[in-house]
């Protein structure tokens, strides 16, 4: 059966991590844990898990489905309170769906247990998975992340430290990894050398919290300290913090799609908010992409914010076009088949008040492959809307994403196959606009980082991978 999804059209990001050093101002870690996840359950509504360390022993959960239907009050009273937690919530973008590719991993090897969360793809991951294979490693996953573990662990055998083993791993690992990671008596993480994939940390009291986002931190009573930098390994003991920082100074590439969609509107990100990123795009789109209208609606949820700023860039005022029901999770399955053929309308509504006998002009963050937004315009026309102009808060995507996105092939990108006034026809659009490349670049000034935009330009700012990445694991494992 087919997940009722809005949202399968769109980009997807990998995942999100969290994870707690406990020293004594945490009353439950485990529940520290649940509620972090929750904050971060829109970079991933696949998969989820927790692990619990309790005086050096790791427990560890995970299965398929949201966070509140993972984790009920029997699963999070089985995993006790303990000293260090470590969470993590998944969408495939590389590994298939399956339970057994759920974090945080917890390996076994000869030095002693680690537990494991990581957001990012390994460019590289299809080459070293082979060498270990070729020397007897056995996999049980089909993620980048089991590839990861073996790294590290690999480095452990000669290392005096898990935080050096991690060190020794990092040269031999391209792509992009925001990690933490949970030995028995330390919690660490890291960042790769270009920034991919945001990280932060914060605190309570004198207890430590990393996150993919400082939403999560807001979440769970957290005050922010700061990002983790690229390159940089955090290691949390009962003696303090340690930061190492061999590996940091190259040349940033953090994912800008990040301040587009990705994260939260809520979360500051290497210095800038990701609400005045949206509000900013959307004030761009206005100047670049101007149209005669009546109102000015946004798609949620990462529409809105662009919308009321190209509203405001304009002057046309702005409205709620849409309501969104939040009652319906992602894992909601259609009854029947035409149920499934018009998903949209289960999860988003028009309001024929906002938009009837109006020229509409309709903001979103990106069109990926056509079919959603096919549905939403004409779903706009039913309500009574005159016109409808499209507007998009980033360029076309024309090229794949290596670096934790599901985007491997332009062969189902629209906009590679179609010019911009073919994609206006298939989608029903009166007009079709979007950012420019070069706003695109303007849109978070206070980012400390240099971006990646070759899902955009082709250009990447690092090596993309040497072989086709479409599926690279699971030809091994499909009789």
């Amino acid at each position: 059966m087919k997940h009722c999804n809005q949202d399968f059209d769109k980009l997807h990001e990998e995942c999100g991590v969290f994870g707690v050093y406990n020293k004594g101002e945490v009353e439950n870690v485990t529940s520290l844990c649940y509620y972090g996840l929750y904050a971060l359950q829109h970079r991933g509504q696949e998969s989820c898990g927790i692990a619990v360390n309790d005086s050096g022993v790791i427990t560890n959960y995970r299965d398929l489905g949201l966070v509140n239907e993972v984790f009920t009050d029997r699963v999070l009273q089985t995993l006790g309170t303990g000293r260090m937690g470590l969470g993590h919530v998944r969408y495939a973008t590389k590994g298939a769906r399956r339970r057994s590719n759920a974090q945080p991993l917890v390996i076994n090897h000869i030095k002693g247990t680690m537990a494991l969360a990581h957001n990012g793809n390994l460019t590289n991951a299809a080459e070293l998975r082979e060498a270990h294979e070729l020397a007897g490693g056995l996999f049980h996953t089909t993620s980048d992340t089991e590839v990861l573990a073996y790294a590290i662990s690999g480095q452990r055998l000669k290392a005096p430290s898990i935080e050096k083993a991690v060190e020794q791993a990092m040269p031999l690992l391209r792509g992009a990894y925001s990690i933490v990671l949970m030995s028995p008596r330390k919690m660490i993480a890291a960042r790769d050398p270009r920034g991919f994939r945001p990280l932060c940390m914060g605190k309570i009291g004198e207890s430590v919290v990393f996150a993919s986002e400082s939403c999560a931190l807001n979440a769970v009573g957290a005050t922010f300290v700061r990002d983790i930098d690229p390159g940089e390994i955090v290691v949390v003991t009962a003696d303090g913090i340690q930061s190492i920082r061999t590996h940091c100074g190259q040349e940033t590439s953090f994912c800008v799609f990040e301040y587009v969609y990705f994260a939260r509107p809520d979360s500051v990100i290497e210095g800038a908010s990701v609400h005045k990123a949206r509000i900013r795009a959307g004030e761009y789109l206005a100047k670049e992409q101007p149209v005669e209208a009546d109102v000015v609606i946004g798609v949620p949820d990462s529409g809105l914010d662009a919308a009321l700023g190209y509203a405001r860039g304009s002057g046309i005022p702005y409205g709620i076009g849409f309501l969104k029901n939040k009652y319906i999770g992602r894992t909601f399955i259609a009854p029947n088949q035409a149920q499934r053929e018009n998903d949209v309308r289960i999860k988003l509504n028009p309001i024929a008040a906002t938009v009837a006998g109006k020229r509409v002009v309709m903001v979103d963050d990106s069109i990926v492959r056509g079919t959603t937004s096919l549905k939403i315009i004409k779903l706009l026309r039913e309500a009574g809307a005159k016109e409808v102009h499209m507007r998009l808060s980033c360029p076309p995507f024309l090229y794949p994403c290596y670096f934790g996105t599901d985007i491997d092939s332009s062969e189902n990108l629209i906009a590679y196959n179609h010019t911009i006034e073919e994609i206006r026809e298939i989608i029903g659009a009166d007009t079709l606009g979007y950012l420019s490349k070069e706003a695109l670049g303007n849109l978070a000034p206070d980012c400390k980082l240099g971006f990646c935009n070759g899902c955009f330009t082709g250009n990447y700012r690092h090596d993309a991978p040497l072989q086709d990445q479409k599926n690279r694991f699971e030809q091994k494992i499909v009789k």
